[in-house]
This record gives C-alpha cells, structure tokens and sequence, in this order.
C-alpha cells in the first residue's frame, strides 16, 4: 500500500480533530512510537554503504529498514505509530499503513523536538526511534515504556556515541538543542542536557547502528536482518 502522506499535526490520527484530547478521546493514546526516516532516494541514502551496495542497492536497504523499524514499532501492543519523514518523500511508497508526516525543523534536534510536541498533544508517552538499528526489537520498546513510567525520559545509547532511542512524556525542547548530530559526543552532551534539567532518566544497555559495510556484514551475522 502507498504510504498516505498527512499533514504533521494530524499523523497521530485523523479523525474527530474538534474532539478535547482526553483519555477517553479517539485521540488520545498512553503510547505512541516515532519512527523516523529517510527517505530512501538513490545517491542521498546510505551513501557508506554505496560501495559495496550501489547506490539503488543502498536506497532499497533503507527502503527494508524503514519497514523494518514500522514492523518492530507495531508490534508493541497498544501503541499508536507515525512514520516521519526526511527528504523527497514524493514518489515514495512503502508497503505499510502507517501514514506519514514531513520532519519539521532546521537540523535533527529541531525535528525530533517538533515530533514530541505533536505526538505528546495526543499520547501519554512516546518513544522516538530511527530506522539505522535492526537490532532494536519489540521487547526494547516495551522496556522503554516501562521506564517511562518511572522516569521522565529514557535513552537507548548507540555503541557509536549517539542513540537509537528517546523516549519522554513531556516535550523537552533544551535535550535538542546545540548537539553536534552524527558526531560521537551525542548521547555525551544529551546526557549533560538530562542532568541539567533535573530530569529522571533510564539509561538501557548500547545497541549498534547500521552505517558501514562492516556495521553491515555485523548485522547479517547476528541475523538482526531478515533480508
């Protein structure tokens, strides 16, 4: 099925816009889940992974772990999930119900931010995840809205220095803000943000990310990938 494009501040759902956001709202959700991606477009997408895969070969890996990442996310029972896009999104289609919605922001931490302040108006709690981790499974998920109930935020590192996950119940625009993104110092100065807010946080055990050939032949290996 094509991916339906929606507008951002209706991709937690469409319907009964003129109803209050209460918890017992068509609106209202305890979970939600943030799957956010690339586009996948040829030369644009995966470009470490171009010289082994080529640059079609690279975009239809993306194109696998987008959907990937929405299987895993719709697993978890109970949560609602909304595809956020990055990059021309126009001709894409992908093979889910998700709709999807346009990142919204100069830089990364601005569209995440953005996605938590849109999602959290409709959900009690979300969990933010990319789609460079195949080895982040259904269980992480639940654990991360374990700890949510506890914490005020959780991250799952990556072994690489940033994270594959993030999760709050309350919009936290300063953890966003002023971060050198897919650099090594990351998860570093989110941490330092964490604590200079006062914030509960979880922290779960580092998963790795999926950039390079060796990140690649890892993954296979490890049976993280299914195609």
């Amino acid at each position: 099925m094509a991916s339906t494009r929606a507008n951002s501040h209706d991709a937690i759902a469409t319907r009964d816009e003129g109803r209050a956001l209460t918890p017992d709202s068509q609106l209202w959700h305890e979970r939600a889940i943030a799957v956010f991606a690339k586009a996948p477009q040829a030369g644009l997408t995966k470009t470490r992974l171009i010289p082994v895969l080529g640059a079609d070969g690279a975009a239809a890996l993306q194109a696998r772990l987008v959907e990937h990442a929405l299987a895993k996310a719709r697993a978890v029972d109970g949560a609602e999930v909304s595809l956020w896009l990055a990059g021309d999104a126009s001709r894409y289609a992908i093979e889910s119900q998700a709709s999807w919605a346009p990142q919204e922001g100069d830089d990364l931490g601005a569209r995440m931010s953005h996605a938590f302040v849109v999602t959290l108006a409709r959900a009690r709690a979300c969990v933010l995840i990319g789609t460079d981790c195949p080895a982040l499974e259904p269980e992480h998920l639940r654990r991360a809205f374990e700890e949510l109930e506890r914490n005020d935020v959780v991250v799952i590192p990556a072994e690489d220095g940033g994270y594959v996950l993030i999760g709050l119940k309350t919009p936290q625009p300063s953890l966003f803000e002023n971060i050198a993104w897919g650099g090594p110092t990351v998860m570093q100065a989110t941490r330092a943000r964490i604590d200079a807010a006062g914030l509960r946080a979880a922290y779960l055990a580092p998963l790795p990310d999926l950039d390079t050939p060796a990140d690649l032949a890892r993954a296979r290996a490890a049976g993280w990938l299914d195609f």
